[in-house]
């Protein structure tokens, strides 16, 4: 019987999902081995390359790109170009990484012993230590599947989705490992809404004062709607003689209160107000303001310091023009 679209798709799925499990359960001492090796050479000044053919090829560039942009020094070397030079890239500290599955690509094992003369260990991940390229090898991290998703068990398929599994669990090991923080990341990414978040915090991205409504608690809601329209936001922030926070009002607040009493707009704020609204330091980060409006489900926060003193007022609507949403 013919298998419909969907069932044939996700057999692949299930066939890749077993590859990756098994992958999972066979790390042991000779993964522990690669991660010591790659901070080794990180310490001292050497960085991972990587070098594969093909469909490897395309992964082990991803894998570099990846560790690079989480603090890894990496690159990928082709290995036809590497016999035409860009064996130059290797230096004597760096640790040379050969991927590939079969361990018997003709045109990768050509390329390894003149690699190794220039004095950088080599290190294997490939399906069997008993290949060529793990024979040749200082170290291996084997990663055997029990078969490809292609129906003649030969395109790379699951071979290529735990490889790239392995290398994602190779960066963010590494990452733990070398105390990559969030700030570190921002550094490495200035560019796109990722750099924003990771480098701006709540005071580069708050209105300031003079651009957020702030009204004392004996004032009427007539007022506060008059000054959240003067400065075209959502809220009006309640705070104490010495601008210390009290409570903000929103406008969903005065639709809610219309409901019940259409005289609110006479009502004092210390009457409607919500006490104790959500916070944000100044110091934090857009990415971490982002998080507390998702998770809280508010549309403003207000940015006080620690005495809880307002210093600005962060409005959704704004987020977008920064390019933060």
């Amino acid at each position: 019987m013919t298998k419909t679209v969907l069932e044939r798709a996700r057999e692949v799925f299930d066939t890749e999902i077993e590859g990756l499990q098994a992958v999972r359960d066979n790390l042991n001492g000779s993964f522990e081995e690669l991660v010591a090796r790659c901070m080794e050479t990180l310490s001292n000044e050497g960085k991972l390359i990587f070098t594969g053919i093909g469909k490897s090829g395309y992964i082990g560039k991803k894998i570099a790109a990846t560790l690079s942009s989480v603090g890894s020094p990496s690159v990928f070397m082709h290995p036809v170009e590497a016999r035409h030079g860009d064996l130059g890239m290797i230096q004597k500290h760096d640790l040379l990484i050969a991927l590939s599955y079969s361990g018997e690509t003709e045109e990768l094992l050509v390329v390894l012993n003149p690699a190794k003369r220039l004095g950088v260990q080599l290190a294997a991940i490939t399906a069997s230590a008993g290949s060529t390229l793990g024979r040749m090898s200082d170290l291996v991290v084997e990663m055997p599947v029990p078969q490809e998703a292609c129906p003649f068990n030969l395109a790379p398929t699951t071979t290529t989705t735990a490889l790239l599994a392995l290398g994602d669990a190779l960066a963010m090991v590494l990452l733990d490992r070398q105390g990559f923080t969030k700030s570190d990341y921002g550094r490495l990414h200035p560019g796109g809404a990722i750099g924003r978040m990771v480098t701006l915090r709540a005071m580069d991205i708050m209105r300031d004062l003079e651009h957020t409504a702030i009204v004392p608690p004996e004032a009427k809601v007539r007022d506060a709607l008059y000054r959240m329209s003067h400065a075209r936001c959502g809220s009006a922030i309640v705070v104490a003689p010495d601008n210390r926070l009290l409570g903000i009002f929103t406008d969903g607040d005065f639709r809610r209160w219309c409901e019940k009493d259409m005289s609110v707009l006479e009502r004092l704020m210390s009457e409607v107000m919500t006490p104790k609204p959500v916070t944000v330091k100044a110091e934090q980060l857009a990415v971490e303001v982002l998080k507390t409006l998702e998770t809280r489900h508010v549309d403003d926060i207000v940015v006080v310091d620690d005495g809880g003193v307002v210093q600005g007022f962060i409005d959704v609507q704004d987020l977008p023009g920064l390019k933060l949403m």
